[in-house]
C-alpha cells in the first residue's frame, strides 16, 4: 500500500513565500452611492490559507521582523495587478503603498509605469499612500506622486483621519481620491462627533476637487447617513468581503439602502454644535472697558474719575493687574455728598470706601456658571456689578443688567436649537429638517403631539411634577420612533413634532398614545387616581373636574413628491390644526391628507371658524 508523502511545509520566511508563489489576492468592491455600480476593487494581500501567516496584519508584521516590508508591498502589489488583469473588466485597481514603499518605485531614476509592465492600464489603477509611514521630504514625495500621475495611475489618501493621514497631507499633495478611516464611519449614525468630523472633510472634498470613498461601512444606517450627506462613493462588508474572483454586483440588502425613498435622520450635529456655542462665554456683549485705579490712589482720585466718566458704574481697584476691590459709584457719591466727607476722607485710600471681595467673572465662564450666580445667595453684584478677568487679569466691569440679559438670550438661543427640559430638537433643527424631506421629495407623516389637561395638573400639583410628565412623554415618544427613520422634535411646553418616515407610523403613534395614558396616570396622587382625576378652575374661573392627562397627536400626510405644494411652516400649522381636531376624537389620533385640496379647505375652514 502506498502512504501519500506529506505536503511540504509552509515556509515562513516572507522571501520564500513570495518566490514560492503562497501569497494570493483578493479584492473589495468600492461602490458608488448614486446607482450602487461598483467603481473598482481594492487589492488586497493574503498569505497561505489555514496558515499563521494568512492575515495581512500577521504577514507585514513578519515582514517587518524580517526588515523587508518594503520587498512585500511591492510583491503584493504585482500579485494584484497580475491576478486584477485576468479578471478583465473595465473597473480601477485600488493598490497600497507606504510612503517608502512609493519611493523606491522610483530610485534610480527608475519608471513607475514599470509597475505595471504592460499587464494593466496604468489609468485604471489608483496608488493609495497608507498611514503607515511619515514623509520627510515632501518636495522629493511630490515628485514620486507627479511620476506615477505621469505614468497614467490617481493617487488617494488612505485611512484619512488617523496617523499620520492628516490635513496637511490633504493640502501638500491634493489627493484625486481620499479613504476616510472607518473609525469615523463605523456607527456614523448615532454619532454626532463623527457626523461633524466628516461632515467638514466633505466641505473640503467639494473645495479641493477630491472624491471621498467611506471606508468601514457595515450597516444600512450608516449607508443612507453617508448617501444622504453627499458622500459619494464607499466600500464595506455591507457591500461585499474580500474575494477572489471578486463580487461582481453589491448585496441585495446595499442595492435596497442605496434606493431606499426616506431620507437619513443625521445626529444632531448641527444642533448640539450651535447649543454649544450658544452656551460658551458671552463675556465680550457685557464686557465694558473701564479704567482702574492701583491700591494706593486716594478717595479724591476717584472721585475725580467718576466726575470725568459719569457713565462710570463702578471702578475697580487692582495691585499690579489683579483686581483687589470695587468701588461703587451711587454709593461712593452717596458718601461724599455728606458733611465733611471730602475734607474728612479726600486723602485716604480709596480701599476704605470699596468692596474687598467683589464679584469676579473670568473671561472663560460658561453661561451655565453665570447663571448660577443668578440663584445664589450673594446677589450684591446687581447693584456693585462685578469684574471680568482675563486669567485673573484686570479686562473690564460687567453690569448686574448686562448679566441677567446675556443669560437670558443664550438660553432663548440655545432652546431654538435644543429643549432645555428634554434635550430634543428645538424649532430649528425641525425646521431644517422638514425642508430636506420636501427637498429630496420624501413622502412623511407630520405628528403634532400635544397633552390634554396639562395645563389644570401644572396648576395642581406645580411645575416640577409637570416637567416629570413632560419628560415621560419624550421618553415615550422616543421610543415609538425609529431613529433612522423617524424625527423627534419638542416645539415647546407640551408641544412636540414627529417627522415619520416609517411606514408603521399609524401603530407607533396609537402605541405612543396607549403608554403614555396609561402611564400618567401615576404622577397623581392616590386619591386623584382613584377619583378619576382632580377638580380646579377653568379659564372663566368656574369649579371643574378634570380628567387624567391624555396624548393627542394629528397628522398631516405629505406625499412623496408634493411637499412643493408646502412650506416647512405649513406643514407645521396643517399638523397643529389636526392637532386640535384629534383632542376632540375619543382616540386622540387624526390624520389630513396634505395633497387632497377639499380636505384642506374644510380644515383651513375649521380653523377661521374657530379663531372668529
Amino acid at each position: 500500500m502506498s502512504v501519500r508523502a506529506a505536503p511540504p511545509p509552509i515556509p515562513t520566511g516572507i522571501a520564500d513565500l513570495i518566490a514560492g508563489r503562497h501569497l494570493r489576492a483578493v479584492f473589495q468592491p468600492i461602490v458608488c452611492f448614486e446607482d450602487g455600480t461598483i467603481l473598482g476593487y481594492e487589492g488586497l494581500i493574503r498569505g497561505p490559507a489555514g496558515s499563521p501567516l494568512e492575515s495581512p496584519a500577521a504577514l507585514f508584521a513578519r515582514a517587518h521582523e524580517q526588515r523587508c516590508t518594503t520587498t512585500l508591498e511591492h510583491a503584493a502589489a504585482r500579485i494584484c495587478i497580475d491576478a486584477f488583469a485576468q479578471l478583465g473588466g473595465e473597473s480601477k485597481l485600488f493598490l497600497n503603498f507606504s510612503a517608502d514603499a512609493l519611493r523606491r518605485l522610483t530610485d534610480g531614476g527608475r519608471d513607475a509605469a514599470a509597475l505595471f509592465d504592460g499587464t494593466l492600464d496604468a489609468r485604471r489603477v489608483v496608488i493609495e499612500l497608507t498611514e503607515q509611514s511619515a514623509i520627510d521630504n515632501f518636495s522629493e514625495f511630490t515628485g514620486v506622486v507627479d511620476a506615477l500621475r505621469a505614468a497614467g495611475a490617481q493617487f488617494a489618501l488612505d485611512d484619512y483621519g488617523t496617523a499620520n493621514a492628516s490635513l496637511n497631507l490633504w493640502v501638500r499633495l491634493q489627493p484625486d481620491i481620499v479613504k476616510i478611516d472607518r473609525f469615523f464611519i463605523d456607527g456614523i449614525a448615532s454619532n454626532a462627533i463623527k457626523f461633524q468630523a466628516v461632515h467638514v472633510m466633505h466641505h473640503f472634498a467639494q473645495a479641493s476637487g477630491a472624491r471621498l470613498v467611506a471606508e468601514g461601512i457595515e450597516s444600512e444606517a450608516d449607508l443612507i447617513v453617508l448617501r444622504d450627506m453627499g458622500i459619494g462613493s464607499g466600500q464595506g462588508y455591507f457591500f461585499g468581503r474580500p474575494e477572489n474572483p471578486p463580487a461582481r454586483a453589491i448585496t441585495q440588502a446595499a442595492r435596497e439602502a442605496i434606493r431606499a425613498d426616506h431620507i437619513a435622520v443625521f445626529p444632531e450635529a448641527a444642533r448640539r454644535a450651535a447649543t454649544a456655542q450658544a452656551s460658551g462665554a458671552p463675556t465680550a456683549k457685557m464686557l465694558v472697558h473701564a479704567p482702574a485705579v492701583q491700591r494706593r490712589a486716594t478717595n479724591n482720585d476717584v472721585l475725580e474719575l467718576f466726575n470725568r466718566q459719569p457713565e462710570l458704574h463702578a471702578l475697580a481697584v487692582v495691585e499690579g493687574e489683579m483686581p483687589i476691590a470695587l468701588v461703587n459709584r451711587r454709593a461712593f457719591m452717596d458718601r461724599y455728598a455728606l458733611p465733611y466727607h471730602r475734607e474728612l476722607f479726600g486723602k485716604k485710600a480709596c480701599l476704605q470706601f470699596a468692596n474687598a471681595s467683589p464679584v469676579l467673572i473670568e473671561q472663560s465662564m460658561t453661561v451655565e456658571q453665570m447663571a448660577a450666580l443668578l440663584a445664589s445667595d450673594d446677589q450684591r453684584y446687581l447693584a456693585d456689578g462685578f469684574i471680568i478677568t482675563d486669567n485673573g487679569r484686570y479686562a473690564g466691569l460687567g453690569t448686574g443688567e448686562s448679566l441677567v440679559r446675556a443669560v437670558t438670550e443664550v438660553r432663548i438661543q440655545a432652546a431654538r436649537y435644543a429643549n432645555p427640559l428634554t434635550f430634543l430638537p428645538g424649532n430649528i433643527p425641525l425646521t431644517s429638517h422638514i425642508e430636506r424631506l420636501i427637498s429630496n421629495d420624501a413622502g412623511f407623516h407630520a405628528c403634532y403631539v400635544d397633552l390634554n389637561q396639562f395645563k389644570p395638573f401644572n396648576d395642581q400639583y406645580g411645575y416640577w411634577r409637570g416637567d416629570e410628565v413632560l419628560k415621560f412623554a419624550a421618553k415615550v415618544l422616543a421610543e415609538t420612533c425609529d431613529p433612522t427613520r423617524d424625527f423627534l422634535g419638542h416645539v415647546g411646553g407640551d408641544d412636540f413634532l414627529i417627522l415619520f418616515q416609517s411606514e408603521t407610523w399609524f401603530e407607533r403613534a396609537q402605541r405612543a398614545i396607549d403608554a403614555f395614558n396609561a402611564g400618567a396616570r401615576r404622577y397623581y396622587a392616590p386619591e386623584d387616581r382613584l377619583a378619576g382625576g382632580i377638580r380646579g378652575e377653568d379659564r372663566q374661573g368656574n369649579p371643574t373636574f378634570f380628567s387624567f392627562v391624555t396624548m393627542a397627536i394629528g397628522c398631516v400626510y405629505v406625499a412623496p413628491g408634493s411637499g412643493a405644494q408646502h412650506s416647512s411652516e405649513g406643514i407645521a400649522s396643517l399638523a397643529a390644526i389636526a392637532k386640535r381636531r384629534a383632542k376632540q376624537e375619543a382616540t386622540g389620533l387624526v390624520m389630513i391628507d396634505g395633497c387632497n385640496c377639499t380636505a384642506l379647505q374644510h380644515v383651513l375652514g375649521e380653523a377661521v371658524t374657530a379663531a372668529g
